[in-house]
């Protein structure tokens, strides 16, 4: 089956979350994450990591982790609800007060900007791509990622980040928000290994109504470390599995 993998490794950031052991204790006690802690992301050349905002350092952050020699035929799928919305948040404010819009602030605002960054950086040659799906972006990018490993990709890196929207997109706003990113290195299972599996659209049921906790792309990291069977995604009712 085709929806089945194995996370063979995975590595995620936020405020407060940092080590293994901080990311396995807060997934028995979740809680939503808050604060302005930045990842160090010191194995980026300054003069390269200066073009990042938070979310991109939070992301390629939790890339390196996961890479750390570089592997440039592994494919990246990375993805994110929002993107770079800070950044693009600044440049709208800046038009409407009639400034010129800067080339390069828009480059480095576009949804596969920080993706680009780190092939840049790490020399990719491989396929590398972003996604967005909205409220279910970590549904798109693993399915992105299954379609490479049954095109016979050995691997796929798979990283997913958010961070808060403007205050002024509060009211547009349908989930907890939480500045945060996680990678997981994907593979396909042996026969007979126990694996995880994300369900196509119209065989899942609907979740059911009740307020998060978390966002979304969050649980789903809460979800891998924990010990539940299932997790449902919010909009479509896709499952998330794991072999009992």
């Amino acid at each position: 089956m085709h929806n089945r993998f194995v996370v063979s490794d995975w590595s995620a950031f936020a405020p407060g979350l940092e080590s293994r052991g901080q990311w396995l204790c807060w997934a028995s006690k979740p809680h939503l994450p808050d604060g302005d802690q930045v990842p160090p992301l010191s194995e980026m050349p300054a003069m390269q990591r200066r073009r990042l905002e938070k979310l991109g350092r939070m992301a390629l952050q939790v890339a390196w982790q996961l890479q750390p020699e570089p592997e440039p035929s592994v494919p990246v799928v990375f993805s994110s609800r929002h993107g770079d919305i800070t950044r693009t948040f600044q440049m709208l404010r800046g038009l409407a007060g009639g400034e010129a819009l800067s080339p390069t602030h828009f480059g480095l605002s576009t949804h596969n900007a920080v993706i680009a960054q780190y092939s840049i950086a790490r020399g990719l040659t491989g396929n590398y791509l972003a996604t967005a799906g909205g409220i279910e972006s970590p549904e798109a990018a693993v399915t992105e990622a299954l379609g490479l490993l049954a095109d016979g990709e050995t691997s796929v890196l798979v990283v997913h980040c958010d961070d808060l929207t403007p205050p002024d997109y509060a009211c547009y706003r349908d989930e907890p928000e939480a500045p945060y990113a996680w990678a997981w290195r994907l593979r396909r299972p042996a026969a007979d290994e126990s694996a995880l599996a994300l369900a196509p659209a119209g065989q899942g049921r609907p979740a059911p109504a009740s307020v998060p906790l978390l966002p979304h792309g969050l649980d789903v990291m809460r979800w891998l470390l924990s010990t539940d069977p299932e997790l449902a995604a919010p909009v479509s009712g896709r499952r998330w599995t794991r072999d009992a």
